[in-house]
């Protein structure tokens, strides 16, 4: 019973009172899929790829960071904070 009521507590949508995993990406999580799908294509070692590089983690940066603010419901900020740690996890060498 408190195990129901934590996961309730914790994937239940804010907003519309469903259950949120997943989303359907949002303008930013759209620009970071086009870039890191340009990036999987065609992985130069110019400026292009350092450019879609620095979107593509950038974006990830911004779009955990708004979910850590504005996330329906406990698991989409948890979500975004894990995404923001990792990148800047890996933007240290």
């Amino acid at each position: 019973m408190i195990v129901r009521r934590f996961l309730d507590w914790f994937f239940r949508s804010r907003e519309t009172g469903a259950i949120t995993i997943a989303q359907w990406p949002n303008l930013i999580l759209w620009v970071v899929i086009v870039a890191a799908l340009l990036l999987w294509i065609w992985p130069s070692a110019g400026r292009a790829s350092v450019a879609l590089t620095i979107v593509v983690k950038g974006g990830l940066m911004i779009w955990g960071a708004d979910e850590i603010i504005r996330g329906v419901n406990p698991w989409r900020r948890c979500l975004g904070a894990a995404v923001v740690v990792y990148e800047l996890f890996t933007l240290v060498p």
